[in-house]
């Protein structure tokens, strides 16, 4: 026979739930906190008022989070895009992963698996970028609810995106590029046949982007007016053909190896303009460095490679 939730035990519960991050007052505390008054029964107050739980202090003093990130990387770019365009407080901790430095045993106090992103909220340590969008998605409720619904349904649709995310266009796309065009300047022997089943999975990929979720007029994926942590984690994915990496592969290549990936796929570069203009400024911000890079590699592409790119860099540059 269950019995009704009283204050005193909903109380309990949501300290023992918010050990690790006391200031923050989540969803599902909201939620707790209702239903305990909804639900609290005569007895709790022998006839009075049901007492009211104390709300947390959001004060100006509250330490910000921080966020472990190299802005080379596509996932931490998502993370720190997501924070500025909700306006989440964040000090922003640089680990060049040129120097190696997520492999010190420093960072690996933060995050053991020594990949960025990571972040760290009082106690609360957490790594993997798809979890940290949806861990500041669920905590901080100044979050619109289209980043990352409360709505189970449409929740569990923006999961299995991120889930097909990992082991699909990122895997094509960095394995592609690896061992077609990085590979020689790290001194490592690039291997054509992972490049070529890389390619095939990022064709495949772009495919699947356009005809599952970007259907008809759909802005958005899964056809929605607005993004979600989805859109910002395939879209910096995407974004990571701008390297300068991706710019010699072309001038090697030339314009089949582009039309190959993006010449036919006007959906998803309407789709990336969409992402960039729902977060502008804070996307073009955090993607500063690779088009710096990029103007500063592209003219040493030239200058190796004779040519001249803007015509083989059309569909490249739309990005």
């Amino acid at each position: 026979m269950s019995l009704p939730l009283t204050v005193s035990a909903a109380r309990d519960a949501a300290e023992v739930l918010l050990v690790f991050y006391p200031e923050r007052k989540t969803r599902s505390r909201a939620a707790t906190e209702q239903s305990s008054l909804d639900s609290a029964s005569p007895r709790d107050g022998a006839g009075q008022e049901p007492e009211k739980l104390p709300e947390p202090s959001r004060s100006s003093a509250m330490r910000p989070i921080k966020v472990y990130a190299d802005r080379r990387s596509q996932p931490s770019r998502a993370v720190i895009i997501f924070c500025r365009v909700n306006r989440i407080d964040f000090e922003e901790v640089a680990v060049d992963l040129f120097k190696a430095q997520h492999l010190t045993p420093e960072f690996k106090k933060v995050n053991p698996m020594g990949q960025v992103p990571a972040i760290v909220d009082g106690r609360f340590k957490l790594f993997e970028s798809h979890a940290i969008l949806r861990y500041l998605a669920s905590v901080f409720p100044g979050v619109a609810d289209h980043w990352y619904p409360a709505d189970l349904f449409a929740r569990a649709k923006i999961d299995s995106i991120l889930d097909w995310h990992h082991s699909n266009l990122r895997r094509g796309a960095a394995t592609f590029v690896m061992h077609t065009a990085l590979a020689p300047f790290l001194g490592l022997t690039p291997r054509p046949d992972a490049a070529k089943q890389a390619e095939k999975l990022l064709v495949q990929s772009l495919a699947t982007i356009e005809t599952v979720w970007l259907k008809g007029e759909a802005k958005f994926l899964l056809g929605s007016p607005q993004p979600s942590i989805a859109d910002l984690s395939l879209v910096c994915e995407i974004m990571q053909l701008e390297v300068p990496a991706f710019l010699i592969l072309v001038h090697v290549l030339g314009d089949d190896a582009r039309d190959r990936f993006l010449g036919g796929h006007e959906k998803i570069l309407t789709w990336i303009s969409n992402v960039k203009k729902a977060t502008s400024p804070h996307f073009e911000e955090a993607h500063m460095f690779l088009f710096e890079v990029k103007g500063q590699m592209q003219s040493k592409a030239e200058a190796v490679f004779g040519s001249e790119p803007s015509s083989k860099l059309k569909i490249a540059s739309r990005l």
